[in-house]
């Protein structure tokens, strides 16, 4: 147990939907077990859920499980699971589900008395809508939590990381740092596109490049934790705390 004045966390967000967040966090999880620290995850809202053995189960969410040394009971590290695979507002509106992020915060607060840190994933980009009125840009302001982007690199990911880093810098969050995560292993001119997001993000929000993920078949996150900078990534939620 730890007191949640002093665990850590924070909100990994991506560029698009398919383009590894859960792999990442799933990366920094293993990196903060291999550090010594009690890690748990929180996927406040995963849409496209399947039952075994009774039970309502989404494959995200048992990913970053896996990941994770401390096991949040499922109510809390996933607040809403819907059964159907589509956009969060869709999904809920299917299944007469209306988030509340309220409840998300009061899962977050209790999830931070059991573990060193926590690892909360999003869903989608960084302004996926969840109502009429709220999107998860909402949902990390309500958390109060630094920001790691996650940029799927292939065609067009310049023009998404500036965008997704200028929206979480207009809501008055602090972008912690970005990971590069190699999703398009045919991608042409990988290293430039990572030099120009890398120029533009030091300069423009002080953001970090905190990893650059290969292109992993199958998906290691154990691998992939070890091109992550997870001291920095420590160093960077200690100082955010302060």
């Amino acid at each position: 147990m730890t007191s949640a004045n002093t665990a850590l966390s924070l909100f990994v967000t991506g560029t698009d939907t398919e383009i590894g967040k859960t792999f990442v966090s799933s990366a920094l999880l293993r990196g903060f077990v291999r550090e010594g620290l009690q890690a748990a995850a929180m996927k406040p809202i995963a849409a496209g859920a399947f039952e075994v053995n009774g039970e309502l189960h989404n494959e995200d969410a048992d990913q970053l499980d896996a990941a994770s040394n401390v096991l949040l009971p499922p109510a809390m590290r996933t607040p809403y699971l819907l059964k159907e695979p589509a956009a969060p507002h869709i999904a809920a509106a299917l299944e007469n589900v209306a988030f509340d992020i309220d409840h998300i915060v009061a899962c977050h607060s209790k999830a931070l008395t059991r573990a060193d840190v926590v690892v909360v994933e999003g869903v989608g980009g960084f302004r996926v809508p969840l109502t009429a009125t709220h999107d998860t840009a909402d949902l990390a302001v309500a958390l109060k939590l630094p920001v790691v982007l996650v940029v799927g690199m292939r065609l067009g990911c310049i023009n998404h990381a500036l965008l997704t880093a200028e929206a979480i810098a207009a809501r008055g969050l602090t972008l912690a740092g970005w990971v590069a995560n190699r999703v398009d292993p045919d991608m042409t001119f990988p290293d430039e596109n990572i030099a120009s997001i890398r120029e533009h993000l030091a300069r423009e929000h002080h953001a970090p490049l905190l990893g650059i993920v290969p292109h992993m078949s199958p998906a290691s996150p154990e691998l992939a934790a070890e091109r992550l900078d997870i001291h920095r990534v420590l160093q960077t939620l200690r100082d955010a705390q302060r």
